[in-house]
């Protein structure tokens, strides 16, 4: 049996925060709420795949419900003049019979977003290009991004085999013992005409307590702070 937990899963509440965030007034109403940030989740990744969404953060008051869209390509999710982004406002209103507001956030470094990543390398498999290539190019892209470390697992039918497997590569270090660590974690599927292939990515984008965490969501309010070493002299 392997021991394996889902980093993002691992640090949420402690080191990162929810991707949902509200509360149900009355208990019977949280199983509808949380169908419904599901069914808005799953409607803007089908949309706009093209767009390279990396996530879909969800806040609700009494008032509206506000959708922070986190893509590399936020131009085609807005459109020209906005026109994307509000016809996207409308169809979610229309389909929850709620007021909602769209908001973008650019992802500025897409090749160390694990997400991003995995969907990259689904595209690229669809495309019918070798996996093996593809495996290679998006680890070093990782790294030359930034990253500390970076690991890429695909299973399925790869390159047409008869029978399925697992191919694996690694560069870097992906420390998964302690929570400090900023490992993220990204999943997609490419559906091929020999069947679907998983593709699991996970990120090592360097500490959350120090400096070098990036511009991780609390990374600035868990800084540590640096003290002056002490002299030899007594």
């Amino acid at each position: 049996m392997g021991q394996k937990v889902r980093p993002t899963g691992f640090r949420t509440g402690v080191m990162i925060d929810w991707k949902s965030q509200w509360s149900a007034s009355v208990k019977k109403e949280f199983p509808e709420l949380l169908l419904e940030d599901r069914k808005i989740r799953a409607f803007i990744n089908k949309e706009y795949r093209a767009a390279l969404v990396s996530m879909v953060r969800i806040e609700r008051t009494r008032e509206k419900v506000i959708v922070y869209i986190h893509a590399a390509k936020v131009g085609s999710i807005i459109g020209q003049k906005g026109a994307k982004i509000d016809e996207l406002t409308e169809k979610l209103k229309d389909m929850f019979n709620r007021e909602i507001e769209v908001k973008t956030i650019e992802v500025y470094r897409p090749q160390t977003d694990p997400q991003i990543l995995s969907r990259e390398i689904a595209d690229n498999l669809e495309k019918r290009q070798s996996f093996r290539r593809t495996l290679k190019r998006a680890l070093e892209q990782a790294m030359e991004s930034g990253a500390r470390g970076v690991r890429i697992q695909m299973s399925g039918r790869l390159g047409g085999a008869e029978m399925a497997r697992c191919e694996s590569g690694m560069l870097g270090s992906i420390p998964l013992s302690t929570l400090r660590s900023r490992v993220e974690y990204g999943f997609s599927e490419a559906s091929t005409p020999q069947g679907n292939i998983g593709i699991k990515v996970w990120v090592n984008n360097g500490d959350y307590l120090t400096e070098e965490s990036g511009d991780g969501p609390n990374a600035q309010a868990r800084k540590v702070s640096k003290k002056p070493a002490r002299s030899g002299k007594r």
